[in-house]
């Protein structure tokens, strides 16, 4: 159509730009190229309750508060954001905030009584402080984007000012140096058989990040399920980056300043592990495969025989009929619930491995349900997703489609009849031989919110573990779920345990799985482990040993191996090494009360269970290189062997008191020593004025009662608090209160040492004596009262040099005199 002649409006309120095209045989000439584009000005500023929305005429930023110490912000290149919905998120309330948000001459303050983002209006960047003026965190450059012409939405990107010496810690398990800075990174769930050292993507993708600047620890969590990227200072040395390959930018700030304020406020963000069921945190033995029942019952046999405690055996994929999840091989096991019966009789517990893969089988009844109900997951054009995994072709259940989630769940009905305690998640990156993985044009019904492969791939994994952990708590009643799963996203801790995965039977590998641990940990997986001794590989006796002491301190301790290598029991490397090994399983199970307390200290109070020495002195740069050397909860400090022929350690301890857990020597922390290292031992410290719980050695957890409860407790001139936990270690009974949670507080000086006890909860234990040994004392004790009663027996030290008291469990205080 043509305009009037010689007029300046433009027809049917076309803009500028489209009347300055030119329509010629359909080409569109003037287009704008697609390029980044960054926030420009703000020009426009609205609240809506904790929502502060901000635009520069195009896009949109939303910053809400979500509590005085978490400040989300959001970007909408086009200025409408995507539907809320996140995966990662726990269902916590957080608790009300108090904020301000104020107009000044250059820029908007939003502030909490913590926290305080401040946007700029000439240029858009956004940073975070103190509410004292210092500058936490920053923008270099705007949040920018680039629209992503073949998949649609948008790249998104944030690039952060790389402050001068700071550290960088987090992202879940990566193979790299603990400390991020100058590396860069990927999150896409990945099978990385036989990874190596700084090899990238792994299985997981926990976008979480903790940055110290200048001595103030503040936390990042990306969330976006999209293949994300990360670069510390990597490409350029002034910037930290996050980016992702579409989604929103979605970030929350966590404020600190201290790295265990940031951790436990990630937690509440993304929850915590459930409390687990005591017997979880015994020792456990795997391998690819042991089938047929006579070999899994020589092992159990071997166990008990040796008194080497066990409280779990595993049946990796070939107990399976030709790898179809959900049934038996009744050539190798003919009658599983008598086994699995037996099995428990003499204490072992029976996890059993169930991947994604369905095998494509009419006469299988799991894919005839799943393909009858449109439960698997199909590609753009509706073909049905297929790969090859281990059953041969195989379709895929849409695990982010709650219907398929539920079906799944209750598929482990017939396990759980016949006595199986455990699943174990496998091959859910997902992976597909060949290919790696599936194809990006794989949809998903993501609760609903719908989406490709390329938004479900990181949750996919996850959301598979959720099934199994959902269907379990079901099916079991009262009983704690046992989980562990190989893929994950941030908050698959509310639903499993996880491992590192595939790894290799090399010192270097040793070293990996200590860092890798206490990633994980401080990302808010603590309920971690590698496999001891590694998958593949051949290990000597050494190496094993030094492992198994290591595992003693890892959340989760698993030996596992692939069925083309030696095999990896304790006893597989010779009486020398066997009794090495016992000696340090029977250290766990002494310490199971105190592993157990920290499960707790994790649930209830957020605290992650593996400690890098940075969490305990992050003002202290030396601290933030030191990477194999960790504190399990915050009374034991480990220092594992990590080097092969190695007979001595460099040892640095935090500031404060602190005893060797062998000799009982006093060392005054904030410096490093070089402790003895001979192979059936490693370094060990305990905390001054810690109380640690101890058990008699069990061969597996719950054989019989305690009697009287030992608790070695350390002595102190400043005040020091512990908590003992402890229930009917299997129930859900703690949720109603059912537990007993105990606080001690030990204080001294060179005359007196006093110990004070307080108790909440209901649970009432069998036993009514404690056994308290008391270590370090600085007198020779001439009185104690108890309750301000007089103690009538013998005063006196054993052996140990141990002083030893016997007092009823109920004791408010006890003095001890000089």
């Amino acid at each position: 159509m043509e305009g009037n002649e010689g007029s300046s409006s433009l027809p049917f309120d076309l803009t500028k730009q489209e009347a300055d095209m030119h329509h010629v045989n359909n080409p569109v000439l003037g287009l704008e190229k697609n390029v980044k584009r960054y926030l420009s000005a703000v020009k426009g500023f609205r609240q809506d309750s904790n929502r502060l929305l901000f635009t520069d005429g195009i896009a949109e930023v939303e910053v809400k508060v979500i509590s005085n110490e978490i400040i989300r912000v959001r970007l909408a290149p086009g200025g409408v954001f995507l539907e809320e919905f996140s995966y990662a998120l726990a269902d916590t309330v957080h608790p009300v905030a108090v904020f301000s948000c104020k107009e000044l001459e250059d820029c908007f303050r939003v502030e909490t009584n913590s926290a305080a983002c401040v946007i700029n209006k000439k240029t858009f960047l956004i940073s975070f402080d103190d509410t004292h003026g210092g500058i936490i965190n920053e923008d270099r450059i705007p949040m920018h984007w680039e629209e992503n012409i073949d998949y649609g939405g948008y790249y998104v990107y944030a690039t952060k000012k790389c402050q001068d010496n700071e550290s960088f810690f987090g992202l879940g398990d990566k193979s790299s140096d603990f400390n991020l800075i100058g590396k860069k990174y990927i999150n896409w769930n990945t099978d990385a058989y036989s990874y190596q050292k700084n090899q990238d993507p792994l299985y997981r993708s926990i976008p979480f990040y903790i940055g110290i600047n200048k001595g103030v620890s503040y936390g990042i969590f990306f969330d976006n399920t999209f293949k994300s990227h990360f670069d510390f200072a990597h490409q350029d040395q002034e910037d930290v980056s996050f980016w992702a390959d579409g989604g929103e930018m979605q970030y929350y700030y966590i404020h600190g300043p201290h790295m265990m304020d940031v951790i436990k406020r990630y937690h509440m963000l993304t929850g915590t592990h459930q409390m687990p069921a005591k017997w979880t945190l015994g020792f456990h033995q795997c391998r690819w495969s042991y089938y047929p029942e006579e070999i899994v019952k020589k092992l159990a046999q071997n166990f008990r025989q040796r008194k080497i405690p066990c409280d779990a055996i595993y049946l990796d994929i070939d107990y399976m009929d030709g790898y179809r999840c959900f049934t038996w091989n009744k050539k190798y096991f003919p009658d599983p619930a008598r086994m699995i019966k037996e099995l428990e009789n003499d204490g072992f517990k029976t996890v059993v491995i169930i991947d994604p893969g369905i095998r494509v089988d009419p006469n299988y009844s799991v894919y005839r349900e799943g393909k009858q109900n449109n439960y698997f997951c199909r590609r753009c054009d509706d073909y049905f997703m297929e790969g090859h995994v281990w059953p041969g072709r195989c379709q895929f259940p849409d695990f982010t489609n709650p219907k398929v989630r539920d079906w799944w769940g209750n598929l482990f009905k017939e396990l759980i009849d016949i006595g199986v305690a455990g699943v174990w998640n496998d091959m859910n990156e997902p992976a597909v031989f060949g290919s790696g993985t599936f194809p990006v044009d794989v949809r998903h019904n993501y609760d609903g919110f719908h989406g490709s492969h390329r938004k479900a791939h990181n949750i996919y994994g996850m959301q598979m573990v959720r099934a199994t952990y959902e269907g379990l708590k079901k099916l079991q009643k009262n009983k704690r779920p046992f989980t562990i799963t190989r893929a994950g996203f941030s908050g698959v801790q509310r639903y499993s345990s996880v491992w590192t995965g595939d790894n290799v039977a090399t010192w270097e590998h040793l070293k990996m799985a200590i860092i890798q641990c206490q990633r994980l940990s401080i990302s808010g997986i603590s309920f971690c482990g590698s496999d001891i001794g590694g998958f593949s590989g051949q290990p000597d006796g050494e190496l094993f040993t030094r492992w198994i002491q290591m595992g003693v301190f890892s959340p989760f301790m698993r030996a596992h191996s692939a069925g083309d290598t030696i095999e990896r029991e304790p006893w597989s490397f010779g009486k020398e090494f066997e009794d090495i090994n016992r000696k340090f399983i029977e250290l766990r199970y002494k310490l199971l009360p105190y592993i157990y307390t920290t499960f707790w200290e994790h649930y209830r109070y957020y605290f992650p269970i593996i400690r890098p020495l940075v969490l305990h002195e992050q003002e202290n740069v030396f601290t933030h290189t030191i990477q194999e050397i960790f504190t399990f909860g915050d009374k034991i400090l480990v220092a594992p062997v990590s080097n092969q022929g190695v007979r001595l350690k460099n040892v640095y301890l935090p500031s404060g008191s602190w005893y060797d857990f062998w000799t009982y020597e006093r060392l005054h922390g904030g410096r490093e020593y070089q402790v003895a290292a001979p192979l059936n031992s490693i370094p060990i410290f305990v905390k001054a004025g810690s109380v640690i719980p101890e058990s008699p050695v069990m061969q597996y957890v719950g054989e019989f009662e305690i009697e009287e409860m030992v608790f070695q407790i350390y002595f102190s001139e400043y005040e020091v608090n512990s908590i003992y936990f402890e229930d009917n270690d299997d129930s859900f009974a703690f949720e109603h209160n059912i537990y007993l949670e105990k606080k001690f507080v030990v204080i001294g000086d060179q005359k007196t040492m006093i110990i004070t006890q307080s108790s909440v909860g209901l649970f009432n234990p069998h036993y009514n004596i404690y056994d308290l040994k008391i270590i370090g004392l600085p007198f020779i004790p001439q009185k104690v009262l108890i309750d301000g009663v007089e103690y009538q027996e013998i005063l006196g030290f054993d052996d140990r040099k141990q002083f030893r008291i016997k007092c009823t469990k109920s004791f408010k205080r006890i003095e001890i005199i000089a």
